[in-house]
């Protein structure tokens, strides 16, 4: 029996409601969550839920092509087109959809079990993603795994440049842990993943240094205020091996949209703050305090 189907339904055309109403009603099949806007349905995209489709129906929403590669990247993209042909449903799928329909399609005898193996489809290529897809030492994700995801946040936010943060960690171990670096990374990454939403990603970037992408904030301030929380539990002293290590920590936060647009640019600031920022053991992110430690903004020191 197949397991329930969590969509994301884009669009607010009388045959998405109605494809709602017969298929996604909570139960055994499917559930559904329905964003009538592409700004409603990025806020979705940036929660905790995980959806395994998403149907967009084109005839009342608007996408750019990097907002539909962004969008296919997150879940089965099915898209709802007013007669496609081959030219333009070619053009959907080297975007990233997974498959594309008419509205009497969809609504037709063989539209569910099309969107039932688009997800297939989905699950069998992320089944053969390359083994470097995480951190061998920590489980965590690679540095190209953040900048894809950051890089299809940025297109979302096109439109809607609300405010996001990559936040930076160089970390220093003791001069005599080298044997426990290991395991001393693999808790260090624990307390990163503790310390931050579900939602935020965690990777581990290179040697000890690591990077958080803060996709959702009211405000940039909020970004300071996470990095002086993860700085502080990343310093706590850390028992490893029955001994109790002390590792230092410093922090660089790059801002978007302030920083820039791209996501290796605003990596490569973030990391650059935290590179010169002098580390510190139990007295917070050295690079969002200064000596008397009143909270500067890390990210625009070039202004």
């Amino acid at each position: 029996m197949h397991s329930p189907l969590r969509l994301l339904l884009i669009g607010s055309t009388p045959q998405l409601a109605s494809f709602a109403q017969r298929h996604c009603r909570p139960g055994p099949t499917a559930s559904a969550a329905l964003a009538a806007t592409l700004a409603g349905a990025e806020a979705m995209l940036c929660g905790d839920e995980h959806y395994d489709a998403i149907v967009l129906d084109a005839a009342g929403v608007v996408v750019a092509a990097a907002e539909v590669e962004a969008i296919a990247a997150r879940a089965a993209l099915v898209v709802v087109v007013v007669e496609p042909d081959a030219e333009h449903t070619l053009g959907w799928l080297r975007s990233g959809a997974e498959d594309v329909l008419g509205p009497d399609e969809l609504l037709g005898a063989a539209g569910w079990r099309r969107l039932r193996f688009a997800v297939e489809r989905r699950r069998r290529g992320e089944g053969r993603q390359p083994a470097y897809a995480t951190d061998p030492g920590t489980g965590l994700p690679h540095r190209r795994q953040l900048v894809e995801h950051l890089s299809q946040l940025l297109a979302l936010r096109e439109r809607d440049p609300s405010p996001m943060a990559v936040l930076a960690l160089r970390i220093e171990l003791p001069a005599d842990a080298a044997a426990e670096a290991e395991p001393l990374c693999r808790k260090i990454a624990v307390r990163l993943r503790a310390g931050v939403r579900a939602s935020d990603v965690v990777a581990a970037i290179d040697g000890e240094n690591f990077a958080v992408l803060l996709g959702t904030l009211l405000t940039s301030a909020d970004a300071a205020r996470v990095a002086e929380k993860v700085g502080a539990a990343i310093a706590a002293p850390i028992q490893v091996g029955g001994r109790e290590h002390a590792v230092s920590v410093a922090l660089g936060i790059a801002y978007f949209p302030q920083d820039g647009n791209q996501a290796e640019r605003l990596l490569r600031r973030a990391l650059a703050l935290a590179a010169v920022a002098p580390a510190l053991t139990h007295a917070g992110p050295a690079a969002i305090q200064d000596p008397a430690g009143d909270l500067r903004i890390a990210a625009n020191d070039e202004a």
